[in-house]
């Protein structure tokens, strides 16, 4: 019994009752039949048909437009109206006026609807339109392979007209129908300004998220229970639920917390376990053993729909083709039959070419054909090499290399090939070495093993070639001949010389190429029999016979072109008129005229031509076309290619046109021709069409749309199978298993006439050329292989096939089939001639996060402007939501003519995807819309409030943590000495001794400061102070130090009265290191408490004047030490356009100095008192300025000398930032205390010379070096192509023992290890390069030294630490994250790791706060309010239990303490601390933890082009910030690919790309990132971004 759909869809059309009746069924069977399976779905048909009486229902018969008519639309376009073919039923659906009119009214009523979303920022000179002039003109824009797109306008503007609805009534219909890919965000976008302000764009989004919340919750609860529209499931779609079973009630809802859980843990496999286990040293086994997939653990998986339509028919029986006939005297092979027709037939026309007018240029005849390919295999056997060793033997495969435009000597080098024996192998002409495609066509080539090219003469000269005059070796193509086959270039065979010519066997004839949905190109072989059996079954399915003409306008070197214009016609003597791809762009009309001319039988065309003859049909009023018996449509099996034969039938019935020789037909270049519709006699009832549900479609099975014409698809049949052949439908995934009759499946073939192989590849043959279908049961159906073809249908009534679609045009989300012509079509309903070009839409799928994304490009007109494609490509959003029930991930428009075409000018589409994904596209706009499609995101995670973490034996994970503390201290520290008296000391013990030397660009040394060269500096400064300042022990004094825009120096600034220390500028005879120094240590004699900042800088007062004036203001400094440069400087009028100079304490100038000595040098009463304040500013924008005691100065020195082993006799050298932190310890501070000598580089001198950090190193022999990751990126960018030159210039770096970079933030791993790498040729050991950690209230807490253990490097989970936990993996497991430790903890220094919240200790290995508790901690902070809560909480805090005593300061930062198997210096077993990131820092996304440097880290590798990157969050929304340093028209590549590697590797979806000009995102002087700068600053609107792009 055949499928109840299907049996709707007979009985729904008039012409199929006649069927019916005519069959074995009487009529009596055949009304109770109908009436028993109508039975349960007439009260819903009634109630439509009561509804819908305005219209004809799809079942009737619609009324007939006459030309008379004033309803009737006049032929003028693919869209305008066309009579109904006499004999069939019609649906209004197709009837192009309404259509236009339904959607233009639709449109118009959208475009009043306010805009919800803002538009996408772009700079105006960022991206330039192709020249209108360099475009195809409109007529001439279908040039795509793809031709069944272009006519699909008429199919859906109907559809439009009911989908464009509201934003209102689109929103409660997504919510409403429980669909999971709703775009309800898409659906109200509008036109817009181009700049948004930012609280209207705060409200707008504050808006959008609420809608996002609510469709959010309904998308994660309704999926498990109905991840499809409730009008997927109607009675038109399932024909066997009634449609009250269907509703959901509130009862139906799953509440949240009923949701299945995401496990976050990976695991390594037992495999691995049980090798670490037994042995020492394991082999490393390959990461696919290595560890498991852990897909299921985090994509959300819906639970599978009761609803869903499911197959409900029997198992197919497999379709037998008519038997082929037995012809008397029919060749044994086609090259018998040329040679025939050459002899016998000598003067009949073989092949008549055009010229680009469409008018004859030239015929070639059967008997010039024949002697033409004699000489050619002659010439290829016998003239090409010597005659024992010949260049071609049989057998061997030769390239075809012609243009369309020459037919005649394509045609005379296949039939010569074939006379020689050796396997032609047609391919397309290369118009450049980066030709789209070339790539894949060398694999071919290669996998073919051709080394031999035939071509034309005036082909060869039209090929690039080399300067030298060569012909250029194309990309991926193998060493090739190229042999010219002009006739003037072969030679005559002798007499005695007769080509062999062998009955057909199974030898390969010829192999045709095909491109695969991946964009590979293989090669099809044909063999002989094969193409025989072909010929023979063409001609009987065709009724071909002696003499006929046929007009061919599809490519003669492959598929239906070559089968019908080359092959069959030789062998049945026909005449055939080739009409080139060029001929029908300047002369659309071409083949029409040519039937007309040569009163031709047959034409073999495409859906293009039938569209592109009927726009320009005006001007060919005397038109006949009534002797055409057979009209072939090559690509009939597009579902959407009846509105195109039907248009084109309207147009020219008038002009002799019979609707009965219009013949669809279905091929592929595995089976060949797969089906083709018979001609008809006239008069003869046409086949009829079914009306199919895209939402059964969608799963497979076929269903009759009755009600909803929004997801309607009216598909034709392709006629029957062809002579001699068996057909079959199989599952198109997993094995072939046979499809019930109502089921959507990949039609197989078994037939002599169909290729035998991928040549050269037997890997991939196997899985196409020999399948065997199975049963249910699993049993094989037969011993007989069959062939796939990549058509994927159904057999309807009467044995005919149906086809719908193709596996290439297959795109799989969300576990439903979407057809990308479907989705061409819809796109194109909507206003496609004023944005984009009708052929030139490309529609892919990417895989992105564990599912199939769709993208749909086109090529946008010069003349569409902004506001007008974003409202385009809102609406096709909308569209394809409302018709398919499927979200879009990515729109993207080009301009015009810059997508990689075909040679016959389509759309590449494997080539454009590739362009896509590696950012080479080029867009002009984009639109990505993530959250309506990306629907299996982990569930959020929701805390559990009131949950306490006790302190051993924790349960996390995977991971029990044991009875051990989370804690780790150093060494032991002695007595402490104040700093003022070191330098005292140091300048009576050993005077002369060099402390400082500082170096310039140049590398020479431009000062020097010997012990009491320093001290005797600071005692002037002191007396500058007490004399001229009139300051009072205590008070802050600023030091500022003047520098031009090149030079980096330090400034000063102090607290009770507080003094400010410039920089000098090079030109000056104080040298700017030395007086920072002096200044400093002036400060201490005068008991003034000096306050370090950076100076001004002069060419940008207005950012940089404003934070000295700040720390100026919160030190309440009293005194401010600078140079007559900068005094002039704060108070220009530039300075005071940004502060108040007038209120600036006092300036003493430092380059006027008294003479005398002070009278006496201040000693602090006790240690506890203040030395100085540190000012910084955080990364997260936060200006903090902490107090330093000299206790803590004097122990923080002595850790550090005890753990670097610093004295006198060493040297080392600093290139790092010495405004704060431990960076202005190294430089001011740690040399006088320890002894040892700084060589001072200051890091903007590395920006004027590169070399001169590693050079130094390399002069002096220094075995310690402190620099920043500033310093080692300079490095690594500008000298990793120079370490040969570096070398030669004697630069070595073995001397190097210790190269500590000092910064507060994780280790830059990656950076690190290829600093190690890039210099490992210079002696750079890569056991050297460490780091050093620190924070606001303690600034040096690790420091790798010298006799500690190397620095260790731990994997732990991604997933596991964004829910505030450490599992540690492997290295190379999924989702892992590399962390090295920051260093070895100093002497004197003691941390625990404490859960932030309850601040209790956590257990070994565990993530959470790190606290500090060392002699050298700061004070605490030093700020005008004096907030005494802030103060406690962050440097005197205590534990909530276990030492509850014990006073500790709160770093900020989250880590975790390992105790790995090293041995540190005491013996004991070392304690590594592992530094994450800035507590402050962190994004609270979807309830889980994120690291900005982790998705940081992921948006630098998405593209070359991305300089640096930085991500924050606002309003709930992920900002990505990425710096282009490419050409500004590659700005819109990075919007999709940041949000893919994002959504790939973090599971977020990014709100809003920025895309800016390299240095926009501010960066502190330790190469941190100021991230709330960076949002403070796009909130402003002061980015001047190139392009913002709101992902909505």
């Amino acid at each position: 019994m055949s499928s109840v759909s299907l049996l709707i869809s007979c009985l729904s059309l008039s012409v199929k009752q006649e069927q019916y009746r005519g069959s074995d069924i009487t009529q009596k069977g055949y009304e109770k039949k109908r009436a028993k399976l109508l039975g349960p779905f007439l009260p819903q048909i009634t109630n439509i048909q009561q509804q819908a009486s305005s219209g004809p229902s799809s079942g009737e018969p619609s009324r007939d437009c006459s030309p008379a008519s004033p309803e009737a639309p006049g032929p003028s376009s693919s869209s305008g109206g066309r009579r109904n073919r006499s004999g069939g039923t019609r649906d209004d659906r197709y009837r192009s006026d309404i259509h236009t009119e339904a959607v233009q009214a639709a449109l118009a009523k959208h475009k009043e609807e306010k805009m919800a979303l803002p538009m996408p920022t772009k700079r105006r000179s960022a991206f330039v339109q192709s020249p209108a002039e360099d475009c195809t003109p409109p007529d001439t824009s279908s040039a795509s392979e793809d031709e069944g797109s272009l006519r699909r306008q008429a199919a859906l503007s109907a559809v439009l007209a009911q989908s464009l609805q509201s934003p209102d009534y689109w929103i409660n219909r997504s919510v409403q129908s429980s669909s999971s890919t709703s775009s309800s965000t898409s659906s109200t976008l509008s036109h817009g300004e181009n700049k948004t302000p930012t609280s209207a764009l705060a409200d707008i989004l504050a808006s959008t998220l609420c809608v996002y919340a609510h469709l959010s919750m309904i998308m994660c609860v309704i999926p498990f229970l109905l991840p499809l529209p409730l009008s997927c499931l109607c009675p038109a779609s399932t024909s066997v639920l009634p449609l009250s079973c269907l509703y959901l009630g509130p009862a139906s809802v799953l509440p949240l917390s009923l949701c299945p859980g995401v496990p976050v843990n990976s695991r390594v496999s037992t495999k691995i376990q049980q090798l670490l286990n037994t042995l020492k040293r394991p082999k490393r086994p390959p990461l696919s053993d290595f560890f498991l997939d852990d897909s299921e653990e985090i994509v959300e998986v819906p639970q599978p729909d009761p609803n869903t339509p499911r197959p409900e028919g029997r198992q197919i029986i497999p379709v037998k083709g008519e038997p082929l006939g037995v012809v008397s005297n029919w060749p044994p092979a086609l090259q018998a039959a040329l040679a025939r027709w050459g002899a016998s037939q000598a003067k009949s026309p073989a092949l008549t070419t055009l010229d680009v007018t469409g008018k004859p240029l030239y015929t070639l005849t059967y008997g010039k054909l024949w002697s033409r390919s004699l000489k050619l295999a002659y010439t290829l056997l016998n003239k090409l090499g010597t005659k024992n060793e010949p260049v071609l033997r049989p057998g061997d495969r030769v390239a075809l290399v012609y243009p369309n435009t020459d037919p005649a000597m394509f045609w005379v080098a296949f039939y010569g090939c074939l006379l020689a024996e050796v396997i032609p192998v047609p391919i397309e002409v290369p118009l450049s070495r980066q030709d789209a495609g070339s790539l894949q066509i060398g694999f071919l080539l290669g996998s073919c093993g051709v080394g031999l090219a035939l071509t034309s003469e005036i082909c060869l000269k039209g090929l690039p070639k080399t300067p030298q005059g060569e012909i250029m070796q194309f990309k991926g193509w193998p060493r090739m001949k190229w042999v010219v086959t002009d006739t003037k270039y072969l030679t005559k065979p002798s007499k005695d010389w007769q080509p062999h010519i062998p009955t057909a066997n199974t030898d390969t004839a010829y192999i045709e190429y095909k491109a695969s949905k991946e964009g590979t190109v293989m090669g099809v072989a044909v063999s002989k029999i094969a193409l025989l059996t072909h010929c023979q079954a063409l001609t009987q399915a065709c009724n071909y016979c002696e003499g006929e003409t046929l007009v061919n306008v599809l490519d003669c070197k492959k598929d239906m072109g070559l089968w019908h214009g080359v092959l069959t016609s030789v062998m049945n003597r026909i005449h055939t008129i080739t009409v080139p791809y060029a001929v029908m762009k300047a002369c659309p009309m071409s083949w029409v005229q040519r039937v007309h001319i040569h009163k031709a039988r047959v034409a073999v065309v495409k859906c293009r031509d039938l569209h592109w003859a009927m726009m320009a049909h005006r001007d060919q009023r005397d038109t006949n076309l009534s002797s055409i018996r057979m009209l072939i449509v090559a690509d009939g099996a597009n579902p959407w290619s009846v509105s195109s034969c039907d248009a084109f039938l309207n147009v020219f019935q008038s002009h002799g046109l019979k609707p009965e020789v219009i013949c669809p037909c279905a091929s592929s270049p595995e089976a060949l021709t797969v089906a083709i519709r018979r001609p008809g006699a006239r008069g003869t009832a046409l086949p009829a069409r079914a009306i199919l549900s895209m939402g059964g479609l969608s799963h497979g099975v076929i269903r009759v749309n009755t009600e909803d014409k929004n997801s309607a698809l009216t598909v034709q049949d392709v006629g029957h199978v062809m002579p001699g052949a068996l057909m079959c439908i199989v599952k198109p995934d997993g094995p072939p298993q046979l499809c019930k009759t109502d089921e959507i499946g990949e039609i197989v073939l078994n037939s002599r006439a169909g290729g035998t192989l991928y040549y050269g590849l037997p890997g991939v043959t196997k899985n196409t050329f020999e399948v065997i279908p199975v049963n249910q049961a699993g049993a094989p159906i037969g011993d007989i292989p069959f062939t796939r073809t990549g058509l994927l249908g159904f057999v309807g009534p009467g044995s005919l096939v149906f086809v719908v679609g193709k596996n290439e045009g297959l795109l799989t989300v969300s576990g439903r089939r979407h057809n990308a012509d479907d989705l061409v079509a819809t796109a194109l309903a909507v206003e496609p001639v004023k944005t984009v070009y009708r052929g030139r839409i490309a529609v892919f799928s990417v895989t992105v996060f564990y599912d199939e994304r769709i993208v749909i490009v086109a090529e946008q007109r010069p003349d569409a402007s902004e506001e007008d494609s974003f409202q385009w490509m809102s609406r096709v959003l909308q569209a394809i939501d409302s018709i398919h029930q499927v979200g879009l991930y990515c729109l993207a428009l080009v301009p015009a003519n810059t997508l990689p075409k075909t040679p016959l000018g389509g759309i590449h589409i494997s080539e454009t995807k590739q362009n896509f994904l590696e950012g080479n596209l080029h867009p002009c706009n984009i639109l990505l819309c993530p959250h309506t499609c990306v629907t299996n995101l982990p569930k959020p995670r929701q805390k559990q409030p009131g949950v306490c973490v006790g302190p051993a034996s924790i349960m996390v994970g995977n991971l029990v943590a044991g009875n051990r503390m989370s804690q780790a201290a150093g060494r032991e520290l002695g007595v402490h000495q104040f700093l003022s008296e070191a330098l005292q000391w140091r300048a009576q013990s050993d005077p002369d001794h060099v402390l400082y030397v500082l170096l310039n660009a140049k590398g020479a040394a431009v000062c020097t400061a010997t012990c009491v060269q320093l001290h005797k500096r600071a005692e002037k400064i002191t007396s500058a102070l007490i004399e001229r300042g009139g300051l009072n022990t205590g008070d802050n004094v600023l030091n500022a130090i003047v520098n031009r825009p090149p030079l980096f120096s330090p400034s000063l600034s102090v607290p009770f009265p507080t003094l400010l220390t410039l920089s000098l500028p090079p030109s000056l005879p104080l040298t700017p290191g030395i007086d920072l120094i002096a200044a400093f240590y002036g400060c201490l004699y005068a008991g003034l408490i000096p306050v370090t900042v950076r100076p001004p800088h002069p060419q940008n007062l207005a950012a940089t004047l404003p934070t000295v004036r700040m720390i100026i203001d919160v030190s309440k400094a009293a005194c401010i030490l600078t140079t007559q440069p900068l005094m002039r400087i704060l108070r220009s009028r530039e300075a005071a356009a940004s502060v108040n100079v007038k209120t600036w304490p006092t300036i003493i100038d430092t380059d006027d100095l008294p003479r005398r000595r002070p009278p006496q040098l201040y000693k602090p009463p006790t240690a506890e008192m203040l030395a100085y304040l540190d000012f910084s500013v955080s990364t997260t924008g936060m200006l903090t300025g902490v107090k330093m005691s000299h206790s803590a100065v004097s122990t923080l020195c002595r850790s550090i000398k005890l753990q670097c082993e610093l004295y006198s006799s060493r040297q080392i050298a600093i290139c790092l930032d010495p405004y704060c932190g431990l960076g202005f310890v190294q430089w001011c501070l740690s040399s006088v205390y320890s002894g040892h000598q700084s060589i001072l580089i200051p890091p903007m001198e590395l920006e004027l010379s590169l070399p001169l950090w590693l050079s130094t190193l390399s002069q002096y022999k220094i075995r310690d070096t402190f620099c920043s990751y500033s310093v080692m990126e300079l490095c690594t960018k500008g000298l990793g192509t120079q370490t040969d030159s570096l070398k030669a210039r004697g630069v070595n770096l073995s001397c190097v023992r210790s190269c500590v970079v000092i910064a507060e933030e994780r280790p830059r791993l990656a950076l690190t290890q290829s600093f190690s790498k890039l210099f490992k040729d210079l002696g750079l050991s890569p056991r050297a390069v460490s780091t050093a950690f620190g924070s606001r209230v303690n600034l040096a807490i690790c420091l790798q030294g010298t006799a500690g253990p190397d620095p260790s490097t731990v994997y732990v989970d991604m997933k596991s630490l964004r829910h505030d936990r450490v599992r540690l993996v492997e290295r190379g497991a999924p989702q892992s994250l590399p962390l090295m430790e920051s260093g070895t903890i100093l002497p004197g220094v003691k941390v625990i790791i404490v859960n932030p919240e309850t601040r209790g200790p956590l257990g070994d290995s565990h993530l959470g706060e790190i606290w500090v508790q060392s002699p050298h901690s700061s004070s605490g902070y030093y700020t005008i309010y004096g907030e005494e809560s802030l103060q406690a909480d962050h440097f005197n805090t205590r534990l909530s239990f276990g030492e509850p005593h014990t006073l500790w300061a709160r770093t900020g930062y989250l880590g975790f303490v390992k105790r790995t198997e090293l041995l540190g210096s005491t013996g004991d077993r070392h304690d590594a601390l592992f530094v994450v990131g800035q507590l402050d820092e962190t994004l609270e996304l979807r309830g889980l933890r994120y690291h900005p440097i982790d998705i940081e880290t992921s948006v630098s590798r998405a593209h070359r082009s991305i300089a640096e990157s930085a991500v924050f969050t606002w309003t709930n929304l992920l900002v990505v910030v990425a710096e282009l340093a490419g050409s500004e028209q590659e700005a819109l590549d990075l919007v999709p690919l940041v949000t893919n590697v994002v959504l790939e590797e973090h599971h977020l979806i990014v709100g809003v790309v920025v895309v800016v000009d390299p240095g926009v995102i501010p960066i502190n002087s330790r190469g941190e990132k100021q991230r709330m700068h960076l949002r403070d600053s796009f909130l402003a609107d002061q980015l001047d971004p190139i392009y913002v792009a709101y992902n909505m």
